[in-house]
């Protein structure tokens, strides 16, 4: 299987959860080759800014955690313009988790003051220990 890989996958909330749903991701619109980077048994975070796609209002929690479950990238026809790409995902049952307590202690946000620009990129790899330390808050808040 390789080395295991941590992800974190940018989404409105609406959608990610539509997503877990579904048991799938999808990253940056649809595209595939960000997803052919991720391998079976990468684990993978998915956090909203936003509560709605389009919409004004933050989120700004990680809503969603995962392992990515085969190898297998595939199309999907959503509309007759819209055939996003998507990879399977076996989510867990985690509590959503504000980003705002971990920014300080999270190693691949280098510039805690304008934090969110980490997150302008749609899918991203970060560190086992930066990884962790948000799982360990989504599965410890006693929500579930």
């Amino acid at each position: 299987m390789g080395e295991q890989h941590y992800w974190v996958a940018v989404a409105a909330r609406n959608h990610i959860l539509s997503g877990v749903e579904q048991g799938i991701v999808q990253a940056n619109h649809g595209k595939a080759a960000p997803l052919r980077r991720m391998k079976p048994g990468d684990r993978i975070l998915l956090y909203a800014p936003k509560l709605v796609y389009g919409g004004a209002e933050p989120c700004q929690r990680f809503v969603a955690a995962g392992t990515i479950a085969d190898d297998a990238v595939y199309q999907t026809a959503v509309a007759t313009d819209f055939q996003p790409y998507r990879r399977s995902v076996i989510y867990e049952s985690i509590a959503e988790t504000p980003i705002q307590p971990l920014i300080e202690q999270l190693s691949f946000i280098q510039d805690k003051k304008r934090w969110g620009y980490r997150f302008r990129f749609g899918l991203f790899a970060i560190p086992q220990a930066d990884f962790e330390q948000i799982h360990s808050k989504m599965t410890s808040n006693g929500n579930h």
